[in-house]
């Protein structure tokens, strides 16, 4: 728990100073709680812990989101397309959480975005007519499921109601819509976030409840006494030593087969299947329209999704049984997604368009069906040796539910055990067995940093510009960036006005950020900079490369780098830009993980 006369922003600062003071707690405390992974789902649990008051510790062996949580989509939805699949639990969860996090929970980082569901046109004719008809009666059945499910569900739905759309309706919404082949349109509403910064939110709320966020510390072995697991054997990069937990939970997504190769003699009862997924960054110049695009190919579903400045097109769907931290897109997956795009676009889109390209990897869970596209994203939680929990599978938008379902288990474990050493308190404070105090996770009503106040600060974006002598847009783009924690960088640009300067390549963002990042978020890396806690890496055409020198020098004073720590970090980013670069102009898997791994 944290000390009650520490602001929750104070509390909340993954600074150099609390990673010193935390990985002293990771040597000498017993914790609760240990969670092995900082992508959405271990940030999830340990914040989930912390707000019940466990002593609660997180793991994380390259920087937050480094995996797969900031490699998405970056939707919050409830997935449109599980509908037609008849997969109606896990639509039915996800809308509630899509409704919780845009109203609730994180209404600075969640917002509604517009989508488009083109309707194709038939042959002239009855036979035509018919089929037009029934497309739209099908998808609009469809979509007005689930705003249904959204009403009913949604926590407060914090989303507009569908609505159809003729032909001109859908192409002024989306000028760049081929006319040719479209009958009409059905326009509905999905959340959409920044994924890498929302878990980097997430982790500092459960920091700011008193648990200890570590990144760079990487699990190597599990420490056992007979079957029972009683913490973690851990390296940070220069020795090894122990961590003791009561329990310890493994997040770790597409390497969850890697903590199971830990346990010869454990059955785990689920395997992880690592997808691809590519995704291109256009410029918003590229493509004229207003609102994004859900479109239908032969293996998966293909979004055009309005970002800012930008657009963000994807995603393929193919295995992917290479490295895991660093996977590559291919000339093939460019070429596939430009390809689909195109068919309905009036202007093609061509490489030279291209800005940026990320591949992420999705955690399904083995042995359900053949095709990737149709495993489900229903997540499992087990527990194979005592002490163990494993929890795997799910999506970013149910990551809440996923973190309650494993604590739930870990505060039942605890609490059989019972004893003053529980570590579980009731709600007077007082240690002791669980109770139906701290059961239940409340998660549901803890809004993350940045929330609180947030829509009084929005409210008054004109007047803080005019108080901190910033022209209006840049606190726009702070305040939706991180909420109400915008005056912690407004502090730091009042403090230094030179500060206030934008980033040299990238001029929408300031040099405030990159402080900011370093001081208070947890970025040790210039990468964790342009790669996460900015997009810098993806929406630029030089990808960084503009951006690297500025950024190192802005990080060093507060990380304390030498010159030459800053120039290798410098030419670490800039050989990474170039290894994906390569590795994008190869022409299968391996040729490109070869060439991607050379900047390793």
């Amino acid at each position: 728990m944290r000390d009650r006369s520490v602001s929750r922003f104070a509390a909340g600062a993954l600074s150099p100073e609390r990673r010193a003071a935390d990985l002293r707690r990771l040597r000498d405390e017993e914790f609760d709680v240990l969670v092995v992974g900082g992508g959405v789902t271990g940030v999830g649990a340990a914040l989930d812990a912390a707000s019940r008051g466990l002593r609660v510790a997180l793991i994380e062996a390259s920087d937050l989101a480094a995996g797969t949580s900031s490699r998405s989509s970056k939707l919050i939805h409830g997935g449109l397309r599980y509908l037609e699949q008849l997969e109606f639990p896990l639509v039915h969860e996800a809308l509630r959480e899509r409704g919780l996090l845009a109203t609730r929970l994180a209404p600075h980082l969640v917002r509604p975005v517009p989508f488009l569901v083109p309707l194709p046109a038939e042959t002239p004719g009855v036979a035509g007519f018919a089929k037009r008809a029934w497309h739209r009666v099908y998808y609009g059945a469809g979509v007005a499921l689930y705003d249904v499910f959204a009403g009913l569900v949604g926590g407060g739905r914090g989303m507009p109601l569908h609505k159809h759309l003729s032909q001109h309706g859908a192409r002024r919404l989306f000028p760049s819509l081929r006319e040719q082949g479209l009958a009409g349109a059905i326009r509905y509403y999905d959340g959409q976030v920044d994924d890498a910064r929302f878990v980097v939110t997430v982790a500092r709320t459960a920091a700011s409840l008193g648990a200890a966020v570590v990144t760079g510390v990487r699990a190597v072995g599990l420490l056992r006494q007979a079957r029972q697991v009683t913490g973690v054997r851990v390296s940070d990069g220069v020795e090894e030593f122990d961590v003791r937990a009561k329990t310890v939970v493994a997040a770790t997504g597409v390497w969850s087969d890697d903590v199971s190769s830990w346990l010869p003699d454990a059955r785990v009862g689920f395997r992880v299947r690592a997808s691809k997924g590519v995704h291109l960054v256009v410029p918003r110049s590229a493509i004229t329209g207003e609102v994004g695009l859900i479109l239908r190919t032969a293996t998966s579903v293909l979004f055009v999704i309005p970002w800012g400045g930008h657009w963000i097109i994807g995603t393929t769907d193919t295995d992917w049984e290479l490295d895991r931290a660093h996977p590559a897109a291919t000339a093939k997956d460019i070429d596939y997604l430009l390809s689909h795009v195109n068919e309905v676009l009036d202007r093609p889109l061509r490489r030279e368009d291209i800005e940026g390209v990320y591949a992420g990897l999705r955690p399904l869970l083995r042995g359900e069906s053949d095709s990737t596209s149709a495993l489900s994203r229903e997540h499992a939680v087990v527990e194979p040796l005592l002490g163990l929990l494993l929890v795997a599978g799910g999506k970013f938008t149910t990551y809440r539910v996923m973190a309650q379902d494993v604590i739930d288990k870990a505060v039942r474990r605890l609490g059989d055990a019972g004893g003053e050493s529980s570590g579980v308190r009731r709600p007077g404070g007082r240690p002791g067995r669980a109770t139906s105090g701290v059961r239940h996770s409340g998660t549901a009503d803890l809004p993350l940093l940045g929330a609180d106040g947030y829509e009084a600060m929005w409210r008054d974006r004109a007047d803080l510009a005019r108080r901190h002598e910033l022209s209006v847009g840049a606190v726009e783009h702070l305040l939706e960036r991180y909420g109400s924690l915008t005056t912690e960088l407004l502090a730091l640009i009042d403090a230094d006005r030179t500060l206030a300067e934008p980033l040299p390549g990238a001029p929408e963002h300031l040099s405030a950020e990159v402080v900011y990042a370093a001081r208070h978020e947890g970025a040790r890396h210039v990468v964790d900079v342009l790669s996460r806690r900015t997009r810098i890496s993806i929406e630029t055409a030089h990808r960084g490369v503009q951006t690297a020198r500025r950024t190192a020098e802005l990080m060093a004073p507060v990380l304390g780098w030498s010159p030459t720590t800053t120039e290798s970090e410098i030419t670490a980013y800039l050989a990474r830009v170039d290894a994906e670069r390569e590795s994008q102009r190869m022409p299968d898997d391996a040729a490109a993980n070869t060439t991607r791994l050379t900047a390793v």
